[in-house]
């Protein structure tokens, strides 16, 4: 052995060392945060991002560092350090089983990780298990009582109790997918049951108390009907509500027991040993019915588990968080984001009884205080309800400095409770940071769209007039601050990005995606997306579009961040406007002497005129009519100062008679029926001339709805009759030529010409950063089919094209190709792909510039990949600069799978050449990070390379 190399036990560390170092060297500077350390297990390019180039340089060094000469197969067969390792010590010919070295111990952090992360788990029951077997007195849950009374409950005690529930469960004809309805407020019995029901191989559905009185018949009505569509032979409540679960039961035909949770416990039966699969159903939610009848969402293990993988993942959620939630556990939101979330990331959650919460909702921000929760929330009312019933003697001493994520969701978001709620909280901690509106539904389990964390409240302020007229989003003037400016504009928060491996789109009524900017019917896709609503097999159909689910909400993406604009079904179309309900209900709940929260806006619609009257139901307390005719006055000013048209009807009506959801939303489908069925009174029809005004301008929405789908058809067809007459003529002559330098210059003027007949709106910035005099390597990110037209269009000179050696298979683009000086590069044969990067050098040299996409390739979804080290390599070599090409716009003109072409605006920007500081492989590391940083200032896209890679990890982790 040398006696330079290193003792045999420290070679583990001395490769991981060369590893590590190479990894950093590789990671952009701008990138925020420490990088995690490399493995023995680490997937060199899924995880580290090696590609052969740089793989090859790897060898290099380590053959180097250990004075070995290591075979060429290495380079393609080693995908681990520990493969090179053993390749290492094999060359070395040391001893079999050297390059285990001894035993370590595991260190707590790297403990804290595998406990908090059961990445091999198939189901939630082995999620329980998994946790069971590393640590059962961990505190998992704590009930928080709000007079100090805490109660624990640990790993092994949700164990025992459940499987006491599973037993009983099973003894009263529970079985594989047999469902069981769950009644209960949040106590330690909801959860044992919860999971009894799980363990039993049973399926729960929750369902919500009743919250008041006066609303009884509404709630038993929608029980009832829950119950039948469940099918539910087992009802588990409290003995309070027996009466009730009686009337249940004589409404349904399928429920045969109604029990208590002590009842349904039985210690004594022999355990089950029920063993659900990945796409076994774990979950009937049923929606909360804001906009018609309730429906049960079904979500499989693998939907749940997919969900809270990538909340993680998204968050950086570790077991050193602490989740604090009032959320109710029969919502998706408490049950799976809170619970569910905590037992899977092993991270205790605080939580207390929604009716606690309501009533003295100072004890929500001292639980975050006491236990240094860092993730709570909840819908926008809990917010105002801390603005408005909070005192400062409440919050004497509050610390919220722990909270780094207050989420705000399953409602809409008002960005002034949000920010009124951080200037108030700020003097005790709360970061402005923190504030984060979310997105999600019980049809993608909870979450799908999450800002980054922490970043500051993100809203996009829009032009009013322009936006309920043709839908779209038009950036407002930022230069004017007058009062008369900000009512032309509308302000909408960001809800931040899809979570990994989920995506979105915005279409129109005809299926068709839109562009950026312009407001549609949101859909998504994602591993989190239920399969369909169960027995109900016309909504399932309704659901679906060719994969996408329909979320029923309309929104537009600006920047690949959405902004929800509201509920398509409660959208109110009028004279050709699109009028959002939510709106106008917090000005007019914000009026002295209207009830704040129970404000309903809906279109009701007029037979006579076929239209939509607007209707306005607010409650009040007044009952002099002097004050009830100042209130409407009030409310009709503040709609008409909103909508630009005042409303056909404002009824005043008594507390408690504007119908909600479970969890709390405004039930305007509800409201329409009561308001139409004479329940509240209303005034009398428009005259005949209003009438036919009216009638008019429903048929405009109708009329513009058909001429953008049929603008849209005919302008993807023209664009392609454009391209088929092109095309053809361009590349004959480009081949017949057999100049580069003349098929370039050809091809320049042919695609400038095409943009220009297509009317895509388009512009080049940065032509005078080309070098005039020299040759350069530009490197530019890919995005769509049609980058390559866009750049042939936007520079001047020629330069050599590096295609993918799969087209040169192709006749007719590989004749093409070469007829403009193109070359060819193997991204998947290590020999060809150094052969190709030599030719590339001597191009340079030779004084050619060349032009690569380092990222190789491109998909529909946004953002920046990770680049390749080809070009970087070739130009440290040659010596030549790197020249950064941002293109923006082209995904959105046309994505990958979408093969009708939109019109949309591209740009071209051209940065400012990147000289080597040197010629070794380091050098071509720092002009690759250089590079990637400029182009993904410019080009509008997320940087997908941490999460991507974040992801793999978490994804090629083995279960200890």
């Amino acid at each position: 052995m040398n006696e330079d190399s290193p003792p045999r036990q420290n070679y583990e560390d001395a490769l991981l060392g060369i590893v590590g170092e190479m990894s950093t060297a590789m990671r952009p500077q701008a990138e925020s945060g420490a990088p995690a350390a490399p493995s023995m297990d680490s997937a060199l390019e899924a995880e580290l991002g090696f590609d052969s180039l740089t793989r090859a340089e790897l060898l290099t060094r380590i053959e180097q560092r250990f004075s070995v000469s290591l075979p060429e197969q290495v380079l393609v067969q080693a995908d681990t350090p520990r493969a090179l390792l053993r390749a290492v010590l094999a060359a070395r010919d040391l001893p079999p089983g050297a390059e285990e070295g001894p035993a370590r111990p595991a260190s707590p952090a790297s403990a804290e990780s595998a406990a908090q992360a059961p990445e091999g788990a198939a189901t939630v029951t082995e999620v329980l298990r998994w946790h069971l077997h590393r640590h059962p007195d961990h505190a998992h849950i704590i009930l928080h009582g709000g007079e100090g009374a805490d109660t624990p409950i640990t790993f092994a005690q949700l164990h025992r109790h459940a499987c006491s529930v599973a037993a009983g469960l099973a003894a009263r004809g529970v079985r594989a997918g047999t469902t069981v309805a769950l009644m209960l407020p949040t106590s330690a019995e909801y959860f044992y049951c919860f999971t009894g029901v799980l363990m039993a191989g049973g399926i729960p559905v929750p369902l919500y108390p009743p919250a008041r009185l006066a609303q009884i018949g509404d709630h038993l009505q929608r029980h009832a009907g829950i119950l039948a569509n469940a099918q539910a032979p087992i009802l588990i409540t409290v003995a309070e509500a027996r009466p009730l679960a009686a009337l249940l039961k004589a409404g349904t035909g399928t429920l045969q027991s109604v029990l208590t949770p002590q009842e349904v416990e039985d210690t004594a039966a022999a355990p089950v040993h029920a063993m659900p699969g990945a796409h076994d159903i774990a979950l009937l939610q049923y929606t909360s019915g804001s906009t018609g009848s309730p429906k049960g969402v079904v979500l499989t293990h693998a939907n749940l588990l997919a969900n809270l993988r990538a909340m993680g993942l998204a968050l950086s959620v570790d077991s050193r968080d602490v989740f604090v939630s009032w959320l109710p556990l029969y919502h998706d939101m408490g049950l799976i984001g809170a619970w569910l979330g905590s037992l899977y990331y092993a991270f205790p959650l605080v939580v207390m009884s929604p009716l606690t919460f309501l009533a003295r909702p100072e004890r929500w921000l001292w639980a975050i205080h006491k236990y240094r929760g860092t993730l709570s929330g909840g819908p926008n009312f809990a917010y105002e309800l801390c603005l408005h019933r909070l005192a400062h003697a409440d919050l004497a001493g509050l610390d919220l400095s722990s909270w780094r994520f207050a989420f705000n969701g399953a409602e809409p978001v008002s960005l002034q409770t949000m920010r009124k709620f951080a200037a108030r909280f700020a003097p005790h901690g709360l970061r402005a940071q923190a504030a984060a509106p979310v997105y999600g539904l019980a049809e993608a389990s909870v979450g799908l769209t999450f800002p980054p964390p922490g970043r500051a409240l993100t809203a996009d302020r829009i032009d009013r007039a322009a936006f309920v007229h043709t839908s779209r989003a038009i950036p407002a003037a930022a230069d004017r601050q007058d009062v008369a400016a900000e009512r032309d504009v509308l302000e909408i928060p960001s809800c931040g990005r899809p979570l990994p491996g989920h995506d979105i789109r915005i279409v129109d009524a005809s299926g068709c995606e839109l562009p950026e900017r312009r407001e549609g019917l949101l859909q998504f896709r994602g591993p989190s997306a239920t399969s369909g609503y169960f027995r109900n097999p016309v909504q399932t159909r309704q659901l679906f579009d060719h994969g996408w689910l329909n979320t029923g909400d309309y929104g537009y993406i600006a920047d690949g961040e959405l902004y929800v604009t509201g509920r398509a079904k409660e959208t109110i179309v009028r004279g050709g406007r699109n009028l959002y309900p939510y709106e106008v209900e917090q000005a007019i709940g914000a009026i002295p002497g209207i009830r704040k929260g129970c404000v309903a806006v809906f279109g009701s619609p007029d037979p006579d005129s076929g239209t939509e009257h607007i209707v306005v139901m607010a409650e009040t307390s007044a009952t002099d009519q002097a004050a009830r005719s100042a209130l409407q006055r009030q409310a009709l000013k503040t709609a008409l100062d909103i909508l630009g048209m005042p409303p056909d009807h404002v009824v005043l009506v008594p507390p408690h008679t504007i119908l909600k959801t479970s969890s709390g939303k405004i039930r305007r489908a509800a409201c329409r029926e009561r308001f139409e069925h004479g329940g509240t009174g209303h005034g009398q029809a428009a005259p005949w001339l209003q009438i036919a005004r009216f009638g008019w301008q429903a048929l405009l929405p109708q009329l513009r709805r058909g001429r953008h789908a049929a603008a849209g058809l005919s302008y993807s067809l023209y664009a392609w009759l454009l391209f088929a007459a092109m095309a053809p003529v361009t590349c004959l002559a480009s081949v017949a030529m057999h100049r580069p330098a003349m098929g370039w210059a050809l091809s320049h003027h042919a695609a400038r010409l095409l943009l220009r007949l297509a009317a895509v709106p388009w512009f080049v910035q940065g032509l005078e950063h080309l070098p005039r005099h020299r040759a350069c390597v530009l490197v530019s990110n890919h995005a769509s089919y049609l980058d390559g037209i866009v750049l042939v269009a936007a520079l001047p000179l020629p330069v050599c094209v590096v295609a993918k050696r799969e087209l040169q298979t192709q006749r007719i683009p590989a004749a093409y190709l070469s007829s403009i000086g193109a070359d060819f590069i193997d991204r998947f044969d290590n020999v060809r792909e150094s052969e190709a990067i030599e030719r590339l050098v001597a191009a340079v040299r030779a004084g050619r510039s060349v032009l690569l996409f380092p990222e190789g390739t491109f998909g529909r979804e946004s953002g920046l990949q990770r680049f390749r080290s080809g070009a970087f390599v070739a130009a440290a070599r040659a010596g030549a600069p790197v020249v950064p090409v941002s293109l923006r716009g082209t995904r959105s003109v046309l994505r990958d799978g979408q093969w009708l072409p939109r019109r949309g605006p591209v740009s071209v920007v051209i940065g400012r050449p990147l000289p080597p500081e040197g010629h070794d492989w380091s050098a071509a590391m720092r002009l690759r990070n250089a590079a990637r940083a400029e182009i993904l200032h410019y080009c509008g896209e997320p940087d997908a390379l941490r999460v991507k890679a974040q992801f793999a990890r978490r994804l090629a982790r083995p279960l200890p």
